[in-house]
Formats: C-alpha cells, sequence, structure tokens
C-alpha cells in the first residue's frame, strides 16, 4: 500500500517495520521513506494506515498518539470501524481484496470495500490509486470477509490437493494440466456463476464419483466429498440434476462418509 501511494504521489513520510524480514522489504519498495517508530509515524502523518493482522488492530491503534484532524485506516476486510473504537482520529476501515507478495502490486482496477463515516478521504485515495471502491455496512464485514477467504484462501487448498492427486497419478506437470481448465472454469464462474458448472455431478455419472471416491480413500484430497455433496445441492436446487439421481448421490456420498463399503 505505502509503494502504491508513493506511485500515486502521495508523500509517505514514515514507516514502521520491526522484523528484519519488514526492514528489507521496506527498503526494497520504499526506499525513501525513514523507517521509524510506530509513535513517530503518526506523529508525521496525516493519514496513518495499520497494516497489522486483524487481532492486533485494537491494541496498536490504543497504543498510539493519534489526534483529532487525523485519519486512522486499517486495512482488514473482517473488521469495520468498531474495532478503532475509542482513539481520538477518524476510524477507516479500508480493505483491498488482493493477494500481495513482497514485490510492488498494482491496485488498478481493484474493488476496496470501506466502511467509515467520511466518505471523502476514502473515494479520493482509492480514486488516486486507480482503483475503485464500494461501501459495506459495520455488521455485514465478517460475512463479506467470510466470502473472500472463501473464495480465495480456499481455492489454494483445493488447487494444491488437486496437484496433488495428479501427480499421484503420474502427471510430470500437474500445473501446466490444470491451468487451461481453471483459468477457463473460474473465467466463466465469475462470469455467469454456477450456470457454468460442468462435469460428472451434473452429468448425473454416479458411478465416476463413487470410483473418483475409492481412490481418493486415505489421500489428502478428503475436502473431494464434502464440495461433491454442496455440488450435488448446488445443481439439485435449480433443476438441472432430478431428484432420483441426486437421492443416489447423496447415498454413494454417505456410505464414503461412514466407511461403508459400496454396493
Amino acid at each position: 500500500m505505502g509503494a502504491a501511494l508513493v506511485s500515486a504521489g502521495y508523500p509517505v513520510t514514515g514507516v514502521s517495520a520491526r522484523s528484519r524480514a519488514s526492514r528489507e522489504r521496506a527498503a526494497r519498495l520504499l526506499p525513501d521513506v525513514p523507517v521509524v517508530e510506530p509513535a513517530e509515524v503518526v506523529g508525521r502523518a496525516d493519514v496513518v494506515i495499520l497494516a497489522v493482522p486483524d487481532d492486533a488492530i485494537a491494541e496498536v491503534a490504543g497504543s498510539l498518539p493519534f489526534t483529532e484532524d487525523q485519519y486512522a485506516v486499517h486495512l482488514s476486510g473482517a473488521h469495520g470501524i468498531a474495532v478503532l473504537r475509542g482513539i481520538a482520529a477518524t476510524p477507516v476501515a479500508l480493505h483491498p481484496p488482493m493477494t500481495f507478495t513482497d514485490a510492488p502490486a498494482s491496485l488498478a482496477g481493484v474493488v476496496f470495500t470501506a466502511t467509515a463515516p467520511d466518505r471523502a478521504l476514502v473515494e479520493r485515495l482509492v480514486k488516486d490509486l486507480g482503483a475503485e471502491v464500494q461501501w459495506i455496512a459495520e455488521e455485514r464485514r465478517a460475512l463479506y470477509h467470510a466470502g473472500l477467504v472463501h473464495g480465495a484462501n480456499h481455492l489454494v487448498t483445493l488447487v494444491s490437493q488437486a496437484v496433488d492427486v495428479l501427480r499421484a497419478a503420474g502427471i510430470a506437470d500437474p500445473s501446466a494440466t490444470l491451468r487451461p481448465l481453471l483459468t477457463a472454469t473460474l473465467d466463466n464462474t465469475l462470469r455467469s456463476g454456477h450456470d457454468a458448472l460442468t462435469g460428472p455431478i451434473l452429468r448425473g455419472d454416479v458411478d465416476t464419483v463413487q470410483a473418483h471416491l475409492a481412490v481418493l480413500r486415505g489421500r489428502p484430497a478428503s475436502t473431494y466429498a464434502e464440495l461433491a455433496r454442496a455440488t450435488v445441492e448446488l445443481a439439485a436446487g435449480d433443476g438441472r440434476l432430478d431428484r432420483e439421481t441426486a437421492a443416489r448421490f447423496g447415498e454413494v456420498l454417505e456410505r464414503d462418509r461412514t466407511g461403508e463399503a459400496p454396493r
């Protein structure tokens, strides 16, 4: 965020970096910005960004010498402004739904999600970053964040499991095999929602799913059965899977859950 703000022309007056890794990252991404103590960062800035873990926001914010003419901006998706209750500064919850690594990241096109009593600063800052902003109620932030985590973090788990299964099947380059399929599936799903669903459940191939469960038994890809149940419900819910076939899938998946031998 600091590097993006510098690129947008904002004067970043100080950064706090305690660990060696953080200091190295600051030197790489913000080479002209002094590394100082958190209280000094607050003393230098009009807008203070609290880029700390979710569970540390309240404690860190409460320990800093904020004044009434400052803005305190945290980047958590799960929290709104209640976590900043009690500080003198104007509170802002501003979450960029984007994954960040040690390299500079473009925020162009990212849709930030914000909760704040003062919208003018947020809209100006986000616009200057080349991004967009959507507003969300305080009480909906946990639900919003759950959707992001389920879609992004659990996607890493799912794809990693799929790579392991393909490697066990003898595929030399699982990533190359999966990439076109996953890319097309993700694009189609983001565009068309559950109408993008294809595969054995939608086709009613109960025996195929039963064979999958048999070969996956004991492997780390234990989420297959749970996701298959959810997929059956999805396909049956909008009528694309008939009730009888959905029931047969349910029987197969229940037998797998209880460890009962296939019939």
